[in-house]
């Protein structure tokens, strides 16, 4: 749910191509949190500051855009998003082939690869993970999107992997699934696997393929990487990457401007405008694929059907939905809590996929009067406390849920319940943390509330999100969350999905997205508020050569894929770069091999689908 729903200092010596380090800003209770343990003087250290943590290090379990973050730079996927327009570009997958008869697939592995214990990296660890997402229970939130219409996953030999399908689908281009050690994860059950931590251990790495491993991690502190010297690739200049969890933007600017970390991700307007003109940072304002929303309770049930939570039945009525939407500036919010660096939204494939965003027949525009006049027409009468009432008699006072790490969070819903107040709706506000909210929503314990996702380049995982079989699903009295928030349900929907993930014809396959997504913007499950940019900067006289996605002005950092991660390089005498940085040139002082501690991230998104981030401008 952005899903995308997303690290301490220490002290080193300077020398002419020394580290730098400074003691970083603290963050909440960081009096009481150590810093990570300190690399040897010569270790390059690359730090981001980030506002929503890593909610797990499993790749079953997480959701934050920030977990995905994490993924990624740990685990290599068979292809992957180009930097430049997100087209497929090999991954751990050099080439592949579709068969004749269309019914199975051909993945030519890279050969001689190594896991980073030294263990061969094979195609039968792709055998094993995608068999485990196919057989598997848990496994299937993050990646049955993807594995729906594969039957069987062989490794014919070391380089060699057929994935059988039950019919074509243009999914197959992009296998969003981390592959995963298979010496490692064969002990962790389909039961097991809901608990796994999948965190470094009595001081070993956690395994894996991809540009870094994970050594450390504080949960709502810091996560630590080191440089993956088997990574196919080849080994990243930074010998270490820092994701540090920060309260706010504020705090993470603050720190930036110290030293004490390289990159700011989704900062706040206000943040990233007093960063202009700093010496020695740049700042991106970057394009970004994620929107916000505010999400009703449509009847909160498992899959099976049948109900759970407690939410009110006032927003089963789609004339309550649709007066809520009325109500909503879109506009204001854009230019008031998002200072500009967002335009308003409408349906859940942002602007930025051009091919396949739709601009909705019928827009629901801001009309305070047209939304009272809804609700007239639907029989909810006035109160004398100014409150509405339905046509059996209860009072129209809903729930909003907020949330704790993202300021613009809290003010949307402000925003939100100042509007419904004006159209007889009463709203009680409460703030939580993500993790809360994530909780509350699966169990169907909601009315409302406001979050966002990042949406990845193919459609299929955000579209999933609403189908009948992403709702919860219930083991041994324990209610697991789906992707689904807004239990939305609907079997035409469901088989448009199913059609799109089968039409391999690009043209044919946008149309059948586009109708999914005039249904859903007709049916209010959603009310898009949103779609917002990535407001980013980084330390230019410490770090040079950022690879943004897509080309020339999308994100430098939580990508589809690790371009950046792989691409950046320590700011020396020969490719300093003296235009880059808004505050001037390079610092002569700092030829860094830099030292950063970072702060952990929201796609946020994202990611891939990942659930939004925390200060969206800030998911």
């Amino acid at each position: 749910m952005k899903v995308r729903r997303r690290w301490h200092a220490w002290a080193a010596f300077t020398s002419a191509i020394a580290v730098l380090v400074a003691l970083p800003l603290l963050p909440a209770s960081a009096e009481e949190s150590p810093s990570p343990a300190t690399s040897a003087a010569d270790k390059t250290v690359f730090t981001v500051g980030i506002t929503q943590d890593v909610d797990s290090t499993n790749p079953f379990t997480g959701i934050a855009a920030a977990s995905f973050e994490a993924y990624q730079m740990m685990y290599p996927t068979l292809t992957e998003y180009s930097a430049a327009d997100f087209s497929t570009v090999p991954g751990l997958a050099e080439s592949w082939e579709e068969s004749a008869d269309k019914t199975y697939w051909t993945y030519k592995i890279r050969p001689g690869l190594k896991w980073s214990d030294g263990e061969p990296l094979t195609a039968r660890d792709a055998a094993y993970t995608f068999n485990r997402v196919i057989n598997g229970d848990i496994e299937q939130t993050n990646y049955g999107g993807y594995t729906s219409t594969i039957t069987k996953a062989v490794a014919e030999d070391d380089t060699t992997l057929v994935l059988y399908v039950k019919k074509p689908s243009p999914i197959m281009y992009q296998l969003a699934v981390y592959i995963l050690p298979e010496h490692i994860w064969k002990d962790i059950d389909g039961k097991k696997v809901k608990s796994y931590k999948n965190e470094p251990e009595n001081g070993e790495a956690v395994v894996g393929g991809g540009p870094y491993v994970l050594i450390e991690r504080r949960k709502g502190e810091y996560l630590r990487f080191a440089a993956n010297p088997n990574y196919y690739a080849g080994k990243p200049a930074a010998d270490e990457v820092v994701f540090r969890v920060y309260k706010n933007t504020d705090a993470i600017a603050e720190a930036l401007r110290k030293g004490e970390v390289d990159y700011a991700n989704d900062l706040s307007a206000n943040v990233f405008n007093s960063l202009e003109g700093a010496e020695g940072i740049t700042t991106v304002p970057s394009v970004y694929s994620g929107f916000n929303q505010i999400a009703f309770n449509m009847g909160a049930a498992l899959t099976d059907g049948t109900p759970i939570g407690d939410g009110s039945k006032i927003v089963l009525d789609p004339q309550v939905r649709l007066a809520v939407a009325q109500a909503i500036d879109r506009q204001v919010l854009a230019d008031k809590v998002y200072g500009g660096f967002a335009t308003p939204g409408s349906t859940v494939i942002p602007p930025l996929y051009t091919n396949l965003h739709l601009e909705p027949a019928n827009p629901v525009g801001f009309d305070l009067d047209a939304a009272n006049a809804t609700l007239e027409a639907a029989g909810y009468t006035m109160g004398e406390d100014g409150v509405r009432v339905s046509p059996d008699g209860e009072r129209m006072s809903l729930r909003l849920l907020g949330r704790q790490e993202s300021s613009e969070s809290q003010k949307v819903v402000e925003y939100v319940k100042d509007w419904l107040a004006q159209i007889g709706i009463e709203v009680n506000v409460k703030i939580v943390s993500e993790d809360t909210l994530y909780e509350k929503v699966g169990n169907g314990d909601f009315d409302m509330f406001e979050w966002g996702w990042v949406v990845e380049p193919d459609p299929d995982y955000q579209l999933s999100t609403f189908t009948c079989d992403q709702r919860s699903t219930e083991e041994d009295g324990t209610i697991y969350a789906g992707l689904s928030d807004s239990f939305y349900c609907d079997d035409e929907y469901d088989q448009l999905y199913e059609d799109q993930k089968l039409e391999t014809d690009q043209a044919k396959r946008a149309e059948i997205v586009k109708q999914m997504q005039q249904k859903l913007y007709d049916s209010n499950a959603y009310v898009v508020t949103v779609y917002y940019d990535n407001p980013t900067a980084y330390r230019s006289d410490r770090w040079t050569n950022f690879t943004p996605q897509p080309e020339p002005d999308g994100v430098l950092l939580f990508q589809y894929g690790t371009w950046s991660y792989e691409s950046i390089e320590p700011v020396t005498a020969d490719n300093a770069d003296t235009t880059s940085s808004s505050g001037g040139g390079v610092n002569p002082a700092l030829i860094v091999v830099g030292v950063v501690i970072a702060a952990g991230l929201v796609l946020g998104g994202v990611m891939i689908g990942r659930r939004g981030r925390s200060e969206d401008d800030v998911e």
